[in-house]
C-alpha cells in the first residue's frame, strides 16, 4: 500500500522489498508489528509482545492437539536439571556443555551441586522414566511438555530464530521395541505435515541428518526444514531416534511377558514454536508486512466503520456492530475499530499486522445492504451480506490458506536445483537457488570431510537425505567432492 498509506496516515509507513532486502524486512517487521521487543537488558533474551504471543499460543494449541490425537499426554517437568543427571549420557553432555546456563547459588548460599537450566530435557525426563517403567504393560510411554529452554548461544542472535531462551514443545517416548520407535519417527513427520503444511500452509523438506550433524546422544536425527525468503533453511521441527542410548545411561528397563529384562527404545520430538512463527511471518508476509493464515491470526477480522460525524448516519455503526456480534457468536476473533484514526490509517495499521480480513462499512454499504470484504493476501475487495457472513468468511479463510500454501510450495519448488559436480553446485548457489541436490559419498562419518569442503567453498551445509523415501543416485554417479562412488543424493543449503 506504500505511498497511499503514507498519504492517508501522514507519516512514514512500512514498505520493504521482502525478497531483495529480507534481513531489513525481517528486522523491521518483528519490531514495527510489535511482535517482540529486544531491549530487555539481558543479552540474547527477548520479550514476546501480545501480537506474537497470541499467535504462539495458537500454534502451541494446534501442535498440542495433534500430539494428543496421537496418544501423547501433557506433563510439566522442573526447569532445573541436576548436574548428576546431565552428565550421565557422555555424548549428550559433550554436545551441550558449552551451551548450558548453570545455577550455582540460592540467595547468597552456594549450592552443593550445580543445576542446569534445561537446554533440552532428556536428562530430566529419563531419570523419572527409570522410576515409572517396570513392565511391558507400562509401555508405550508418550509424554510431552510445552515450555521454554535455555541455551548460552554464542552465535549472533536473531529474534525468533536464534536466542538464549525460546519456546518449544518436547515429546519423549519409550517403547518396547526399536520397530515401534522407528514407527514413531514416521508419525512425528506426519504430525509436522498435519500442522505445518495443512494448517499453516508451510511446506518443508524432511531430512535424515548426516551423522556428524545429529543430536548428541541419538542414533539418528530427522528434521523438517522450511525455506526462508533469503534462500536459507530454517529447522522448524526435529525428531531423534535415540535407540537405547539413554535407556542404558538411566537404566530404563522393563520386564517382558516372559519375565526377561530389556532396555526400552526411545525417541524425542521437538517442534520449535518460535521458529515456526518466524517461518510463518517470513514465508507468507509481503512487502507491506505480515500476512497471517486465519488459524493463527490474533484478530481474524477487523471491522472499520467509515463515517463522518457519528450522528450523520447511525446505521453505519449499527451495521458494523451487527457484523461484529454475528462473527463473535460464530467463534471468530473480531476487532471493531472505533478509534479516531482515519480509515486509511486504520487500513495500514491492520494490514501491516497481517489481519486476514477487513470489513468496511460506510454510507454506500448501508444503502446497498452489503459490507465490503478486503482479503489481505490478494488485496481484493468483494461484496458480502450480513446474512451468511460467518459461513462466507469460513470459506474465504480456507481459500486463503490454500492460496498461501500453493504460493509457498511454488517458491520452494523454484528454489530447488541440481548439480553433478562441485563447480555446478557453486554456480547454482550463485544463481540464488537456495537448495541444491548433489551426489555425495556418505552421510556416515566418512563423508564429514567432504561436507567440510563444501562448507568452506560455498558457506552451505549438507542438510541430509530425504526421509523416508530416500532418493538414490543414478548408476555411475560420483561424489562431487572426493569422486568416490556416490551413496546418496544429499541436499545442500545455507541454514540458520
Amino acid at each position: 500500500m506504500g505511498e497511499d498509506a503514507k498519504a492517508a496516515t501522514g507519516k512514514e509507513t512500512f514498505h520493504v522489498d521482502k525478497v531483495g532486502s529480507f534481513s531489513e524486512w525481517y528486522n523491521r517487521i518483528v519490531r514495527e508489528a510489535e511482535l517482540i521487543d529486544d531491549r530487555y537488558n539481558v543479552k540474547g533474551f527477548i520479550v514476546y509482545r501480545p501480537w506474537a504471543m497470541t499467535s504462539l499460543k495458537l500454534i502451541y494449541r494446534a501442535y498440542e492437539e495433534a500430539l494428543e490425537r496421537h496418544g501423547h499426554l501433557p506433563v510439566l517437568f522442573p526447569t532445573v536439571i541436576p548436574e548428576e543427571n546431565f552428565v550421565k549420557e557422555a555424548e549428550h553432555v559433550e554436545g551441550f556443555k558449552a551451551e548450558v546456563f548453570w545455577v550455582t547459588h540460592g540467595a547468597d548460599e552456594k549450592l552443593e551441586k550445580r543445576l542446569a537450566l534445561r537446554p533440552t530435557s532428556e536428562t530430566a525426563f529419563y531419570q523419572m522414566y527409570a522410576l515409572w517403567v517396570r513392565s511391558y504393560t507400562d509401555l508405550p510411554l508418550k509424554f510431552y511438555q510445552s515450555c521454554t529452554v535455555f541455551r548460552h548461544e554464542t552465535k549472533a542472535t536473531k529474534p525468533l530464530l536464534r536466542g538464549r531462551e525460546f519456546p518449544w514443545i518436547e515429546a519423549h517416548d519409550a517403547f518396547a521395541t526399536n520397530k515401534e520407535a522407528q514407527k514413531q519417527v514416521i508419525e512425528d513427520k506426519e504430525m509436522a505435515e498435519e500442522v505445518l503444511h495443512r494448517q499453516l500452509g508451510l511446506p518443508f523438506l524432511f531430512f535424515r541428518r548426516p551423522q556428524w550433524d545429529k543430536f548428541k546422544g541419538a542414533v539418528d536425527t530427522y528434521a523438517a526444514d522450511s525455506l526462508m525468503p533469503d534462500g536459507k533453511l530454517n529447522q522448524v521441527v526435529s525428531t531423534h531416534m535415540l535407540g537405547d542410548n539413554f535407556a542404558r545411561a538411566f537404566e530404563i528397563m522393563y520386564a517382558t511377558r516372559e519375565g526377561a529384562r530389556r532396555y526400552v527404545s526411545q525417541t524425542c520430538y521437538g517442534p520449535g514454536i518460535s521458529r515456526i512463527l518466524a517461518a510463518l511471518i517470513s514465508i507468507h508476509g509481503d512487502d507491506d508486512g505480515l500476512v497471517l493464515p486465519i488459524a493463527v491470526a490474533p484478530i481474524q477480522v477487523v471491522i472499520i466503520p467509515i463515517r463522518g460525524k457519528e450522528d450523520e448516519n447511525p446505521s453505519i455503526l449499527q451495521l458494523s456492530q451487527d457484523a461484529a456480534d454475528r462473527l463473535r457468536q460464530a467463534g471468530f476473533r473480531v476487532e471493531l475499530d472505533l478509534t479516531e484514526e482515519t480509515p486509511g490509517a486504520k487500513y495500514y495499521f491492520w494490514e501491516m499486522r497481517g489481519v486476514p480480513f477487513r470489513l468496511e462499512v460506510g454510507a454506500k454499504e448501508v444503502s446497498g445492504g452489503y459490507l465490503t470484504l478486503f482479503r489481505r493476501d490478494t488485496r481484493r475487495r468483494t461484496r458480502v451480506h450480513l446474512e451468511g457472513l460467518p459461513e462466507h468468511l469460513s470459506e474465504a479463510g480456507r481459500e486463503m490458506l490454500k492460496d498461501l500454501r500453493r504460493k509457498a510450495e511454488q517458491q520452494l519448488s523454484f528454489e530447488l536445483a541440481e548439480a553433478s559436480n562441485l563447480e555446478g553446485l557453486v554456480l547454482q548457489l550463485a544463481r540464488s537457488h537456495g537448495i541444491v541436490k548433489v551426489p555425495f559419498c556418505s552421510i556416515e562419518m566418512a563423508g564429514e570431510a567432504c561436507a567440510q569442503k563444501i562448507r568452506e567453498r560455498t558457506g552451505a551445509e549438507v542438510r541430509g537425505v530425504i526421509f523416508p523415501e530416500e532418493e538414490k543416485p543414478s548408476p555411475g554417479s560420483r561424489c562431487i567432492v572426493c569422486d568416490r562412488a556416490a551413496g546418496h543424493i544429499v541436499y545442500v543449503a545455507e541454514a540458520y
